[in-house]
């Protein structure tokens, strides 16, 4: 305020001509305007130039993203608090700020696509409160991170990550189940499972958390999706709308204090008391990405890499000995076999006649999932005197299938390496594990420690009743697969208000962002909406047989589970044929079209041979492929698709061979809650090529 008062002075002395008398002024306010306000500007550019992240250093940091001058996110703070009262991002002074670019390639030997390409601008600040904040830019979006510096371990008591909008725009949600009736503490213990809610930012329940990803619709079909990456001995992160306006924040469930056994069968830890801070972390450890994905339309959504490409690369030095595939599951269809002389359940002999089924069929594996061992025990040496798990093993051996158990969490974390070294000699391909339901710090350590103790004994790892994956298929490729979505188990209790068809045209662009989805899909028993129950012992899906059937090629679930029976599957042999030999990971993947909510299509490519699925809501909808990426020559499709009465009779459907035409569109027509799938084996130059597509929609 001195300088200006001075400039003012200076004003009212006649010798000095207007010209300087104006050049001064404006050089003054230039000079002093910065300093009243604190601020400093670094921006960063997505390589293709469009994105912008601007970061504003001040008293406080805030970054700010545009698209070719559009503003996506507004100013927007961002902060991490910890315990001895210092902040980073409040008053931090800045050191030095540095760049650089990278342009990669990253084998992905268990994903949609073989390898993934990492191009992006990365801003390093480096403050002298012994931190970094590093921001990257890509085409498809902005990442950023904190990282310590110090030498000295820490505790964070909250990190703010805000996501201000400058426009009411809608979002769609997943809100923590049954969140309303619960207050805002108890919804950090949750399974993760929950339709999606479609509403203003403004109407948000600012009492309910969601969890991520979450996707905010903006103009011209533009979608942003907030999710994150590489979390590790840090507590995931939710969100919340705290005011009722604009905004998102983030939540964090602070470190357990206190807790009890229970829940379900006595396999939980119950968090009974917390900590006041959400992580203990070591020197230089490193936080979480908080990505903001974003999407010109709906399709870029249902093919993104981001979490994978943030996520710690591979730990794992031998990868050679994990097997992707299918497996006949048990506990969905309740093991529903019949026409044998056996009384069916959890036996030696319902569990030989699924091994014989399996290996029949070319499948990989076999689940034995709740019920082999005792109950009410957590005790994985436990087992019922109904099963001889050495005879049955040695039984699949024989057969070529493998075994998977399922493992509740607290039977499995209290005794891991010697469960882990156990099982593994006896000759168990790995664990189901189940009723995690929470994502603080402890239990992420969980997870890790599992992932790295099964890697050592050769175990692959399906982490069930979890949290989304945040990369750590990447970091050990051993954990094939995650749970974390509405699948269709809800099926077996939830009533017709439950719109699953909705769901499955909703998720892929959601959900799926972060990773692969352990849906369990494959029922043969099928209905509209007039005729959907739901029903523990004989369960059924929503939806058309069809819709099945390319759900094995729209979910990416490079274990996956085939959820009804041998006796169903016998009966239906065309579809369990498809279904058995569909591959599980991919060479490469196409988003080719789809909307939120409405209808998806994706192609995938295993070897030389395509499959294109298609899901719609409950309209019915005729829909033109555009099959341009297929090579020249000519072309014949093999389709299963609705059939013309898959509106009353939803398991109707037809398998058909049809020509390509050069223009390489293809119409289809999908029934209400329907599909279509469709698959092409190369064949020789000169002769037809095939493809294989269940159309879905």
């Amino acid at each position: 305020m001195t300088m200006l008062s001075t400039s003012m002075k200076l004003k009212t002395n006649a010798k000095i001509n207007n010209d300087m008398r104006t050049l001064f002024l404006l050089t003054t306010l230039l000079f002093i305007i910065p300093n009243m306000f604190g601020q400093k500007e670094y921006r960063l550019n997505s390589p293709d130039g469009k994105l912008e992240v601007t970061l504003y250093i001040g008293d406080r940091i805030t970054y700010e993203l545009t698209e070719e001058g559009h503003t996506l996110v507004a100013p927007s703070p961002l902060s991490v608090h910890l315990d001895n009262g210092t902040v980073w991002g409040n008053g931090s002074h800045l050191k030095r700020v540095s760049h650089r670019q990278a342009n990669e390639v990253i084998p992905s030997p268990f994903y949609k696509r073989s390898e993934v390409k990492d191009a992006y601008n990365e801003m390093t600040l480096s403050f002298r409160e012994h931190f970094n904040l590093i921001f990257r830019m890509y085409n498809e979006g902005m990442a950023y991170r904190f990282a310590a510096t110090g030498n000295r371990p820490f505790k964070v008591t909250n990190e703010e990550a805000a996501f201000n909008f400058n426009k009411d725009y809608k979002s769609i949600v997943p809100y923590v189940k049954d969140g309303d009736k619960q207050p805002i503490e108890a919804q950090f213990s949750n399974s993760f499972e929950n339709t999606y809610t479609h509403i203003e930012l403004s109407g948000l329940n600012p009492q309910r958390l969601m969890f991520t990803p979450v996707v905010i619709e903006q103009e011209n079909g533009r979608k942003l999706c907030i999710a994150e990456s590489d979390v590790e001995s840090y507590p995931g992160m939710f969100l919340i709308n705290r005011n009722g306006g604009t905004a998102l924040t983030s939540a964090f469930a602070a470190v357990p204090k206190t807790k009890k056994q229970g829940g379900h069968n006595q396999l939980q830890i119950l968090v009974t008391e917390r900590e006041n801070y959400i992580a203990s972390c070591q020197p230089k450890a490193k936080l979480p990405w908080r990505i903001i994905v974003v999407a010109r339309n709906d399709k870029e959504l249902a093919d993104n890499d981001m979490v994978y490409k943030l996520a710690a690369p591979s730990r794992m030095k031998d990868i050679s000995w994990i097997r992707p595939g299918k497996v006949a599951w048990e506990w969905w269809n309740h093991w529903g076999i019949k026409g044998v002389d056996f009384e069916a359940g959890i036996n030696n002999e319902t569990y030989m006649h699924y091994i014989d089924f399996a290996s029949r069929h070319g499948i990989e594996y076999v689940i034995l999932d709740e019920g082999w061992a005792v109950n009410l025990k957590a005790d994985l040496f436990q087992i019922v005197p109904e099963i001889d798990l050495k005879k049955l093993t040695a039984y699949a051996r024989q057969k070529n299938v493998g075994l998977i158990l399922w493992a509740g969490y607290h039977a499995f974390a209290r005794d891991m390496e010697h469960v882990c070294k156990h099982y593994s000699e006896m000759g168990i391909k790995g664990f189901k594990i189940d009723f995690m339901d929470r994502d603080d710090q402890e239990m992420v350590d969980f997870h890790y420690r599992a992932a790295e103790t099964a890697a050592k004994y050769k175990l692959m790892v399906d982490f069930h009743g979890t949290y989304k994956p945040t990369g750590l298929n990447r970091t050990y490729p051993n954990v094939i697969n995650y749970e974390a979505v509405h699948g269709l188990e809800q099926m077996k209790w939830s009533d017709i208000h439950t719109d699953q068809v909705t769901y499955d045209v909703t998720m892929p662009f959601i959900r799926m962002l972060a990773g692969p989805v352990d849906y369990t899909q494959g029922a043969m028993h099928n209905a509209n909406k007039r005729c959907y129950h739901s029903s523990m012992d004989t369960p059924m899906s929503q939806g058309t047989r069809c819709r099945q059937l390319a759900e094995y090629v729209v979910f990416e679930s490079p274990l996956n589970m085939l959820c009804d029976s041998p006796t169903n599957y016998d009966r239906e042999e065309e579809c369990t044929e498809f279904i058995a030999t569909i591959p599980t990971v991919w060479e490469q993947t196409i988003a080719m079209s789809g909307e939120i909510g409405k209808c998806i299509t994706m192609a995938r490519r295993k070897g030389d041979v395509w499959y294109v699925g298609s899901l719609t809501n409950w309209d019915a909808r005729t829909l033109t492929l555009d099959l341009s990426f297929l090579g020249a020559g000519r072309w014949k499709a093999e389709m299963f698709h609705d059939g013309v009465n898959a509106n009353r009779l939803a398991s109707d459907y037809q398998k058909t061979v049809t020509d390509i035409p050069a223009s390489r569109k293809l119409t289809v027509k999908m029934a209400q809650g329907g599909g279509c799938e469709y698959r092409q084996p190369q064949c020789d130059p000169g002769k037809y090529n095939m493809m294989k597509i269940p159309f879905k929609m």
